[in-house]
Parts: structure tokens; sequence; C-alpha cells
């Protein structure tokens, strides 16, 4: 399952709380896919609307939409929000790994940092 860090998640709402259609609940659209030039793992998010078939997790407030191409390749993921280098902060996504080899067509996963 996808998850957060408490890090990730409280850098998230205060994100939310600054968009200027900010309405009720964040939410933030989480995927992944494979990279053609070299087959690694490309991540991306970004506050979105709901859409049909989308997988909905509750993190602390905050619900995740993950579509469906990218729910195996985010299995086992976590989301945090750390000090990268000294003063400096950004979301990285660990693991993910874990996800069956069918659904790791694009031969390697970018299992670190992203």
């Amino acid at each position: 399952m996808f998850t957060l860090t408490p890090a990730a998640a409280e850098q998230i709402a205060r994100a939310a709380a600054e968009q200027p259609d900010n309405q009720g609940r964040p939410m933030l659209r989480v995927a992944a896919k494979c990279d053609e030039t070299d087959g690694e793992l490309v991540y991306g998010m970004g506050f979105d609307d709901e859409r049909e078939d989308d997988l909905i997790l509750d993190a602390g407030g905050i619900a995740i939409l993950i579509s469906p191409p990218s729910q195996p390749l985010l299995e086992s993921t976590t989301l945090d929000f750390c000090e990268v280098q000294p003063g400096e902060f950004q979301f990285i996504f660990r693991g993910g790994c874990t996800a069956p080899p069918a659904a790791k067509s694009c031969g390697s996963c970018g299992g670190g940092c992203s």
C-alpha cells in the first residue's frame, strides 16, 4: 500500500491550504510510469480531482488518488519530505520495488530517491 510520512502529509496540507481553489480535503494525485528511454520509474504528483476507477487512500486527512496503471508501480512506496542537503527539502519516493514482475514491465525499478 502507498503511504505518506507525517512530514510529507504536513507539507502537502500546507501546500493545499495555499491553493486558490482550496475547498475542503486536499486530493493529491500520485503517479508512476516507466520511462521509455532508460526503463526507470518516473514519479509525479499534484493536486487533482477524483476520476473514475481511482484508488483513494486516506493519509492523515489527505486523499491520495492513484489511477489503475500506477497502482502496481506504487505498491509499497512511501512519500517522504526530507532534507536532502543542508537547508534543501524535497519530496522523496522510497521503496516501490515489491510490485510483481509483470507490473514492472519497464525492466528496472527506481526504488530509491527520485
